[in-house]
């Protein structure tokens, strides 16, 4: 196999190399689509999905989400319409089962990505480039545009073939996943249209796995984004100022990366744990000073915290405030986000979404995705992404997917999608609408 020529050079033309399957044309369309923060064209992905909804003649709901507490449904799938709109839109897709009643299985996906350095890639991020292996590079390709499309393909092989599904499938759509969920999955749980969705299971995002098994998750880490404020004596650069902001700055990064080398040591050292039973810390901003010769009045710096659901989250926001008391007078500090929801899917023999999963590996995933959000209002939800013999790559240079990795995840999908729709009724099925 050759390279295709719409590569790097190709300025981003929808093209597909001679006697490519439609799946992965349609995978490396959707990849070009440069829904990429901070400025994600959104209203691009809303254009291919009312194409593929046309497509597969179902129902196109669309909500937008504007703010906390604000919601409204847009009628009007017009592209225009969707220019004028200043927040996030919500897209949910309809195959209504047999027995609408029933609860509904929820197939999640979000449309952003996070940013690329283009220097650090082979090729450019979003010409979803693939070479003569068949990797298709580009940002979104594991993380997770590719679940997307093989939940949209494998709903389309089901119709295709006739297929009748017992219980309600729904599509979603999501914005805004990669910044936190704030405008998008957080805020819409809340809303009455979630509600009426009825959903009792939900797929989202899981992890490639470089082995030869696929990767089920049942939980998560919580996310807490958090902010050190270190005030100090402001003074002449010539000088040996005390009680300083820096001084402050140092005492509070030694203590915060003290506690990572633990945790990581923790990690290295069991044969029991993964990545997401263990709290990773890691140092992302620092922000101070004006001139080189001006000691600083206040200093800051930021941690991105993963907290396994195993640890008491109020014990360990103290572990912080007493850091910060030993740092020095008036160090404080403040969240960009606080996840504190600590359920977890039931993985018992009973439950019966469980069985579908039983065979597959079960672990915390150590990121952080839209399930949380989905799990803290009560509902079940496996983090899954069929990309087996894949190293992990999410979020970083070179971002890649095989195609033959690709097309066995659509026929994962089109066995399991069916599997979840039959699950019999059960108890809380008969609670519904009485």
């Amino acid at each position: 196999m050759l390279p295709d020529k719409d590569g790097p050079g190709a300025g981003g033309g929808y093209g597909s190399a001679q006697g490519e399957d439609p799946s992965v044309s349609l995978f490396r369309e959707y990849l070009r689509l440069r829904t990429v923060h901070p400025e994600p064209d959104y209203n691009a992905a809303l254009k291919f999905l009312d194409r593929i909804a046309e497509e597969l003649k179902l129902p196109m709901r669309k909500i937008e989400v504007c703010e906390p507490n604000v919601a409204k449904y847009m009628p009007c799938v017009s592209f225009l319409l969707l220019q004028v709109c200043p927040g996030r839109v919500v897209s949910i897709m309809t195959w209504e089962g047999m027995k609408p009643t029933l609860k509904s299985v929820l197939l999640n996906s979000h449309t952003d990505v996070v940013p690329v350095f283009q220097e650090h890639w082979k090729y450019d991020a979003f010409s979803a480039f693939k070479d003569a292996e068949g990797n298709i590079y580009a940002r979104g390709s594991q993380d997770m545009k590719c679940v997307t499309i093989q939940y949209i393909q494998a709903i389309r092989r089901l119709k295709a073939a006739g297929q009748r599904l017992m219980r309600t499938v729904h599509l979603m759509f999501v914005p805004d996943e990669e910044v936190g969920g704030h405008k998008g999955m957080e805020t819409f749980v809340k809303h009455p249209e979630f509600q009426q969705l009825n959903i009792g299971f939900a797929l989202d995002e899981g992890l490639a796995n470089p082995g030869e098994a696929f990767t089920v998750f049942y939980g998560e880490r919580n996310p807490w984004w958090i902010t050190v404020h270190c005030p100090g004596s402001p003074g002449h650069g010539s000088r040996f100022v005390e009680n300083t902001a820096a001084e402050k700055l140092r005492q509070v990064i030694n203590s915060f990366l003290d506690f990572r080398e633990k945790e990581k040591h923790r990690l290295n050292t069991s044969e029991c744990f993964t990545l997401g039973d263990v709290t990773t810390i890691n140092m992302t901003m620092v922000k101070g000073g004006v001139a080189y010769n001006v000691i600083p009045a206040e200093m800051d710096v930021s941690f991105d915290l993963r907290i396994p659901p195993t640890v008491n989250l109020q014990d360990f926001e103290r572990q912080i405030k007493q850091w910060c008391k030993e740092a020095g007078d008036d160090v404080t500090y403040e969240f960009a986000q606080k996840h504190m929801n600590q359920n977890i899917t039931s993985t018992e023999d009973s439950d019966p979404w469980w069985g579908t999963f039983k065979a597959a590996c079960q672990e915390i995933f150590p990121a952080a995705t839209d399930s949380r959000f989905i799990r803290a209002v009560g509902i079940p939800a496996i983090g899954f992404s069929p990309m087996n013999r894949t190293p992990i790559l999410l979020h970083d240079h070179n971002e890649y997917l095989n195609e033959q990795v690709f097309l066995r995840g659509i026929s994962v999908y089109e066995r399991l999608i069916p599997a979840l729709t039959s699950v019999p009724a059960f108890v809380e099925d008969s609670l519904e609408k009485c």
